[in-house]
């Protein structure tokens, strides 16, 4: 399904039904990234899995965005589609996304998860950060997302769209977005946060470190968090089978 949101041609599913969940994916990932947490939350919920813009089989940008670009865009696709107070679940770039709507306060959410999210300024070089998500976590994820049929061809065509002339055309406005967001630091939208949050996090994480969901868990009211030892900036497919039991525990009473 499409719909258009400030002129893009946005790629969505629905799954389920019952009380509305979106699940965003992290940056150079796909609605694909976050099927195996739709799937299981589909029994009970009516889960929204959206390619964000510039990613999957959603429109590029025409300029770089900013964060509140992106919190914008999660405001704007709520709207367009009358989701009312969803459950937030967010990895990487679509956990810094939900930091920025809910601490605006330009969403209304009734919880919120947030996997290895981005949204802390690195203390490291931007070079280094931008080599991390454009290489190491591009490739990464790729060998992380369960080894079905529909993922197998996933993982052929985004492997192609990599060398494509297509993504090499585009590659400059991600690329600029991704040094305008990293530059910029939600820890002050944290404490704004007011609704229940659990925050889920590798301590291996080169991307996000852990030190980073740390933060989150002090600065954020009413906030968990769950440690997954030896795990990655995906530790969340990591670790599934643990992860969807959790969060159906966190949402047995919003069912």
């Amino acid at each position: 399904m499409q719909v258009k949101i400030n002129n893009w041609n946005i790629n969505y599913e629905v799954l389920g039904e019952g009380n509305p969940v979106i699940l965003l994916h992290g940056w150079l990932a796909t609605l694909e990234t976050m099927r195996p947490i739709a799937n299981d939350l589909s029994r009970n919920f009516k889960v929204y899995l959206v390619d964000v813009v510039g990613f999957g089989k959603s429109d590029l940008p025409e300029h770089p965005l900013k964060s509140d670009d992106f919190g914008n865009f999660l405001r704007d696709f709520m709207e367009k589609l009358k989701i009312k107070s969803p459950i937030l679940i967010g990895h990487s770039n679509g956990g810094r996304m939900i930091i920025n709507a809910v601490g605006r306060g330009i969403v209304s959410a009734k919880k919120v998860v947030l996997i290895d999210s981005a949204g802390i300024k690195p203390k490291r070089s931007l070079g280094y950060y931008v080599k991390i998500y454009f290489y190491k976590v591009g490739k990464f994820f790729l060998n992380l997302l369960p080894n079905t049929k529909k993922i197998k061809s996933f993982k052929e065509k985004l492997r192609n769209n990599v060398g494509s002339s297509d993504y090499k055309a585009s590659s400059n406005v991600l690329k600029e977005t991704m040094k305008l967001i990293v530059n910029e630091d939600v820890t002050e939208l944290l404490p704004k946060i007011s609704v229940p949050t659990l925050l889920f996090w590798g301590t291996l994480d080169t991307a996000t470190p852990i030190s980073d969901a740390k933060k989150m868990e002090k600065l954020i009211p009413d906030c968990g968090l769950i440690e997954y030892p030896g795990a990655s900036h995906f530790s969340y497919l990591e670790n599934i089978n643990n992860f969807n039991a959790v969060v159906n525990e966190f949402l047995k009473n919003d069912r």
